[in-house]
């Protein structure tokens, strides 16, 4: 065989072997993209454990109506692209809405003893993040000069009270009771935004309502201080639900409210430590 016939196979031998080795580094590459987390996904692997971004419904106490208007700006302003939804009403009211199927994410109640009763509903433990106490709501300048839980068994003054089976009524039915003092309440509310509104317009003289209820009505209502051996103290679980459709999320707001902004927010509002 001629020296040039020689020649041209060994240029055609090495050209086919330079060929053959980006292809096959290249399917090596798409192997390794495959089995990378952040390749198939555009995220970081560490992107992807994180809450994705979520519209929330957080069904509330009405006592926590103010304070979580605030509280719900600052965790959206805190994680871009979440929207808190907030329902408020007596702590019963959204209990029967959970066990009814209601859709919704978390829950705060009033008191534990609600909260007790919502097990099968719930997804982990309920974490107390705010106590609040009761004073006496009377008109401003307290005309009917009210100072004490034992004045409101006075016939002639117009008292209104929470209904029993909500939180902040039981609470007012367990201190009157420790005192020994009879009240015939005109009316009995179903929350205690309902008690603050009878009186704030002059349809009661006086009322049992939370002290934050009351501080957020300064000018409209006068708040008597009630003696703290004879107050009752409230507390505000708060848990994710079971059927929620954004666990990740909810897990987050619930675990957030427990954080120091949450909590200076609540404590500004009046709210004491958990």
């Amino acid at each position: 065989m001629s020296p040039i016939v020689n020649r041209r196979r060994a240029f055609a031998a090495a050209l086919t072997a330079a060929l053959l080795v980006p292809l096959t580094a290249c399917g090596g590459g798409s192997d390794k993209a495959t089995d990378s987390p952040s390749a198939s996904t555009g995220k970081s692997a560490e992107a992807s454990t994180a809450p994705e971004a979520a519209n929330l419904t957080v069904l509330a106490a009405s006592s926590l109506t103010d304070v979580f208007k605030t509280a719900g700006a600052a965790y959206e302003k805190s994680h871009p692209g979440t929207k808190v939804t907030f329902s408020f009403a007596g702590s019963q009211e959204l209990a029967a809405q959970v066990k009814q199927g209601a859709p919704a994410d978390a829950l705060v109640t009033a008191d534990t003893k609600t909260m007790d009763g919502l097990t099968a509903e719930l997804s982990g433990t309920p974490a107390v993040i705010a106590k609040n106490r009761l004073v006496i709501a009377t008109a401003p300048g307290n005309p009917h000069k009210v100072g004490a839980l034992k004045d409101l068994a006075d016939t002639k003054l117009k008292v209104v009270l929470a209904a029993p089976e909500v939180p902040v009524g039981r609470y007012s039915q367990k201190i009157l009771d420790a005192q020994k003092v009879t009240v015939k309440p005109v009316s009995q509310e179903p929350n205690v935004r309902a008690v603050l509104s009878k009186v704030e317009l002059g349809e009661a003289d006086a009322g049992l309502v939370y002290k934050t209820d009351a501080e957020k009505a300064a000018g409209k209502v006068e708040a008597v201080v009630i003696p703290d051996e004879q107050n009752a103290i409230a507390s505000y679980p708060a848990a994710a639900l079971k059927d929620s459709k954004n666990a990740a999320a909810a897990a987050a707001f619930v675990a957030w409210l427990s954080t120091p902004e949450a909590q200076k927010i609540l404590q500004e509002a009046g709210f004491q430590q958990p």
